[in-house]
């Protein structure tokens, strides 16, 4: 198994240079017996309303979804007083180093995902959408198509910023650049595109910290564009439910259908990639 942790700050100069991003590898090394073999992938943002990262959404969910095949990385972005782009351009240069590295770490590449937790989920559902900006490209020095994800994975995310949202993460993550407008750009159910990657999406009803509309309204924008996506919600947990048992749960939430995501998840994520039925 290759476990190691990437400074993608010193790999991409152009990041910017007061705020860390790291890039943690759960990946299946090479296999004389298994040859030439190339798995799916996810990069994984955890939560923590863009003031904080959760432990919980990072290593745990890494090692869940690497037991089924899927090879993961755990991205620690930058968060508050870090503001936007900052998050957004530390997950792109996660994407052009797995692109670059591929072969190390045997990356199918058109299986690249990305996934969140709330504000993680925010930053993943973002972008899924702008990956194509041209800001990302030539702050980082790539070509458009290294940054493109194949898939996101939304677990209840931050995806509005609107009215259904969690105000404490977006407040966090804009500062100075609170406004209506920016908040209409980050908004996810407002900036779904061709460009917009299919999407794995789960919450529960009973959410009492980032409200089930997120998904909802996340789920109907895709819907609108013609883009593939599942979704699954559950009708009882609160916030904050990571892998959805016993090994995340911190607060005795965690209802026992919860936990299903995982499988669902890797199913989707391997069928995608031709590996399962």
């Amino acid at each position: 198994m290759i476990y190691e942790t990437i400074d993608l700050g010193s790999r991409f100069p152009g990041l910017p240079r007061a705020y860390p991003a790291t890039l943690t590898a759960y990946a299946r090394a090479a296999s004389p017996e298994l040859g030439a073999r190339r798995y799916p992938a996810c990069v994984i943002c955890p939560g923590g309303a863009y003031a904080g990262l959760s432990e919980r959404e990072g290593e745990p969910v890494a090692l869940a979804l690497a037991a089924r095949g899927i090879q993961c990385f755990v991205l620690r972005y930058s968060v508050a007083p870090a503001r936007y782009p900052t998050q957004l351009l530390q997950a792109a240069a996660a994407f052009a180093y797995l692109r670059e590295n591929a072969a190390l770490y045997q990356l199918a590449p058109d299986a690249l995902h990305i996934l969140g937790f709330s504000a993680g989920g925010h930053l993943a559902g973002h972008y899924a959408n702008a990956w194509s900006m041209p800001l990302l490209r030539e702050t980082l020095g790539v070509e458009r198509e290294t940054l493109r994800p194949n898939g996101a994975i939304l677990c209840y995310g931050v995806l509005s910023a609107l009215e259904r949202t969690h105000g404490d993460s977006i407040r966090n993550l804009l500062g100075e650049q609170d406004t209506p407008a920016m908040r209409e750009a980050i908004s996810f159910e407002k900036n779904v595109s061709a460009d917009t990657p299919p999407a794995f999406l789960w919450h529960t009803a009973a959410d009492d910290a980032v409200p089930v509309e997120n998904s909802l309204y996340a789920a109907e924008a895709l819907s609108r564009a013609h883009i593939p996506f599942e979704m699954h919600i559950y009708p009882e947990g609160g916030h904050g439910l990571a892998l959805g048992d016993w090994r995340t749960d911190w607060l005795g939430k965690s209802p026992r259908p919860v936990a299903r995501w995982t499988e669902d998840c890797a199913a989707w994520i391997l069928r995608r990639a031709g590996l399962g039925d």
